[in-house]
C-alpha cells in the first residue's frame, strides 16, 4: 500500500509516499478500512515536528481522521460490516491506503453524508462541540468569539456555536482571512493585527465576550483574557501561534472568568460514549445541511507534504483533504 511518511521529525517537507506492506488480517476487535480521504489538521504538522504532546518514534504516518470503506473484520466484531462507510481518528497514522483500527473508534458515516464531508468532522468540528458544549456550556444568546476563525477548527467552532443559537464575533489574523469567515454564520468578523482586547469590547458594546474559543495562543490570549465579560470562558484549545502564554491570574480572578482547557484526544479516550453523543448531532446537522464543512483544497495523497506545508504555513482557510486510491 501507499503510505505518507515522516522517515524522520521535521517541516512538512520531509513527508514522502512510500510503498509498505498491505495489513495482515485484522486482530480480535479490529477492522481494516479502505481509506478514501484523509482530512489534514494543523496538530498534524507539529506531531511531523515533534512539537506536539503525542510524540511517535519516526517512521511514522501524519493524519489523525479518515474516511473509508470497511474491507475486513476481525473476530468479535458486530459492527461496522465490510462494506460499511465509516470515519474514524488515531493520534496519528492515517494519510495512507489502509488503517487497521478498533471497532469502537469508527464510526459508520450515514447514507446522506459524504466521505468526504465525514473525514473533516472528526476532529476539528468534534472538538469545537465539545469545546463549546462539554466544556464552556455555551447557552443561545451568549456572545462566542472565535480567534484563528479562518483555520480548520475556527472555521468549525463558527459553525458550531452558531448552530447552537451562539452570537459568533469570527476574528482572524488579516483583514483577508477574517473576510473568509463572513457568511458562515458570524454577525460581525474582524482581524485582531491591532488591538484585539478593544476590537471585542467595541463589537460587544463593551460587555465583553461570554466565551473566547482560542486555538492561537500566544500574545493573542492575554488580549482574550482581557476581553472577557463577567463569568466569561477562556477555552484553551491549542497554539498556533508556537508561542504558550502565561496569563495574569487577578485577571480571571477580577471577571469571575475561567481559563477552561480542551484536550480533545484525552476526552474521547475517557468518554467515548459521550463523543459518539456529539458525532451523532454533527451528523445530524450535516445531513440536515445545516453544517457544511468548510474544504480550501483537496488533493492526492502523493501531493501530502505541499498540503501540510499550505497547512503550516497559514495558507489554508478551512480545511484541506487528501484522496487516496482514487
Amino acid at each position: 500500500m501507499k503510505a505518507l511518511i515522516a522517515p524522520r521529525l521535521g517541516g512538512p517537507d520531509v513527508l514522502e509516499v512510500a510503498d509498505l506492506p498491505d495489513p495482515s488480517a485484522p486482530g480480535a476487535g479490529e477492522v481494516v478500512v479502505a481509506v478514501s480521504h484523509v482530512g489534514l489538521n494543523f496538530h498534524d504538522t507539529l506531531v511531523v515536528s515533534g512539537s506536539h504532546v503525542v510524540r511517535p518514534e519516526p517512521p511514522f504516518s501524519p493524519g489523525s481522521e479518515y474516511a473509508g470503506t470497511v474491507v475486513a473484520v476481525g473476530s468479535g466484531v458486530s459492527s461496522p460490516a465490510v462494506g460499511d462507510r465509516v470515519a474514524g481518528n488515531e493520534e496519528y497514522g492515517c494519510a495512507r491506503e489502509f488503517v487497521t483500527a478498533r471497532a469502537d473508534r469508527v464510526t459508520v458515516i450515514p447514507a446522506d453524508v459524504s466521505s468526504l464531508d465525514a473525514a473533516t468532522v472528526l476532529v476539528t468540528y468534534a472538538t469545537a462541540f465539545h469545546a463549546l458544549v462539554q466544556r464552556a456550556g455555551v447557552r443561545p444568546g451568549e456572545t462566542v468569539v472565535v480567534l484563528g476563525a479562518a483555520g480548520g477548527v475556527g472555521s468549525a467552532a463558527v459553525d458550531v456555536a452558531d448552530l447552537l443559537g451562539a452570537r459568533v464575533l469570527a476574528g482572524a489574523s488579516t483583514a483577508e482571512r477574517a473576510r473568509s469567515a463572513a457568511g458562515r454564520g458570524a454577525s460581525a468578523v474582524f482581524d485582531y493585527s491591532g488591538d484585539a482586547k478593544q476590537r471585542i469590547k467595541d463589537l460587544t458594546d463593551g460587555h465583553g465576550a461570554d466565551v473566547v474559543f482560542d486555538p492561537v495562543g500566544g500574545a493573542l490570549t492575554g488580549s482574550a483574557v482581557r476581553a472577557l465579560g463577567w463569568g466569561g470562558r477562556l477555552l484553551v484549545v491549542g497554539f498556533a501561534s508556537g508561542e504558550i502564554p502565561t496569563v495574569k491570574l487577578n485577571l480571571p480572578l477580577v471577571k469571575g472568568a475561567s481559563l477552561v482547557g480542551v484536550f480533545f484526544g484525552e476526552f474521547v479516550r475517557r468518554d467515548r460514549r459521550r463523543h459518539e453523543q456529539n458525532l451523532t448531532t454533527i451528523f445530524r446537522w450535516s445531513s440536515a445541511g445545516k453544517l457544511r464543512p468548510h474544504v480550501h483544497d483537496v488533493r492526492p495523497l502523493e501531493e501530502g507534504a505541499g498540503a501540510y506545508a499550505a497547512l503550516a504555513g497559514g495558507a489554508a482557510t478551512g480545511k484541506i483533504v487528501l484522496t487516496v486510491g482514487q
